[in-house]
């Protein structure tokens, strides 16, 4: 490498620190000024019957799926990345010539549609909203390629009517030939199933964030049509494009994927933590805590503990936690 080739290599990555780190120190989020809901806001008490029993049973056939290069940088442009056209490190992300999937691209890898909505499952899937997501990744993931889609439910947990009912869903992505790429795991609140019937366990307790200040802040604005860029990747759920539906659901106005928003915190991460350096990423898992309408700015609080990164994602200008206990586990 040349000195000139170095230069410009301290150059950039003196101004990926600067984006992370010139924050107002007063800024900063802390738990006393931002309110986590403890839940939706006055929902109808009329349930629709389904069987959660039959459910845990439903199988899902494999999902083959090939895509291309092309769906590679949508779904990073549906994450907003690309906006600022003269970053380099963001490029990558988004332009065929030395083409890097996303960290969290296998979401929308072998993924089995919206099938919430099929009339069989008695899923009031107008009031379901993702709760908790996970994935961990074993293989790199190619930029092109055939993957298979294994689905199934894991587990229903009724958690009352007042509350609604979880239901945990695990999905391995494998190449054509049998290699494991990832496991995603994903909890969804049914809002209006619960009381039903369906296990009582406890839930898992989550990650714990450290009780000091963030090591690194990252405050990035999404797109006014970030969620509809974003279910062009597979997500049709009318929730996030429709705004009747949206209404009828308790919501402003349509949301953006909680799986954005998600998507989001990891590439805050691979900036500020790894140099844009995704091989390094290897696991992460979240809980989303409020929603997120298309246009708001997102701040990223970051905090390393060796080989553990926790994240937490806020909106400033409403005052809510939208993606807590977050965890990113990494190479070091």
């Amino acid at each position: 490498m040349t000195h000139t080739q170095e230069d410009e290599k301290r150059g950039r990555l003196t101004r990926r620190r600067q984006r992370c780190r010139d924050i107002d120190p007063e800024s900063l989020v802390t738990e006393r000024r931002f309110r986590i809901p403890s839940g939706p806001p006055s929902w109808s008490t009329e349930h629709v019957r389904f069987d959660p029993h039959s459910l845990v049973e439903r199988e899902f056939p494999p999902i083959t799926q090939t895509y291309t290069e092309r769906d590679t940088m949508l779904y990073a442009l549906g994450l907003g990345l690309g906006s600022d056209p003269v970053d380099f490190d963001r490029l990558r992300y988004v332009y065929e010539d030395g083409l890097v999937p996303s960290p969290t691209f296998p979401f929308v890898l072998g993924y089995p549609g919206f099938w919430a909505r099929d009339p069989d499952t008695g899923i009031d899937w107008k009031r379901l909203v993702n709760a908790e997501q996970s994935i961990r990744l074993h293989a790199p993931i190619p930029t092109a390629g055939t993957v298979i889609g294994r689905t199934q439910i894991v587990e229903i947990v009724d958690k009352g009517p007042a509350k609604g009912a979880l239901l945990y869903l695990r999905r391995t992505v494998s190449d054509i030939d049998g290699t494991l790429l990832a496991t995603i795991g994903q909890t969804t609140m049914l809002r209006g199933n619960g009381g039903q019937g369906g296990t009582t366990t406890s839930t898992p307790e989550p990650h714990r964030l450290p009780d000091r200040r963030p090591d690194w802040v990252h405050d990035v604005r999404t797109l006014p049509q970030s969620a509809l860029l974003y279910r062009l990747s597979g997500d049709y759920n009318p929730l996030h494009a429709d705004p009747k539906i949206a209404t009828d659901a308790g919501f402003e106005r349509p949301i953006l994927h909680g799986l954005a928003t998600f998507g989001m915190a990891a590439h805050a991460v691979s900036r500020c933590v790894l140099g844009e350096d995704v091989r390094k990423f290897t696991a992460m898992s979240g809980r989303f805590t409020a929603p997120v309408y298309p246009g708001e700015t997102l701040r990223h609080d970051m905090w390393q503990d060796g080989s553990v990164v926790s994240v937490r994602t806020t909106v400033p200008d409403r005052g809510v936690v939208a993606l807590d206990r977050g965890r990113i586990d990494i190479q070091q």
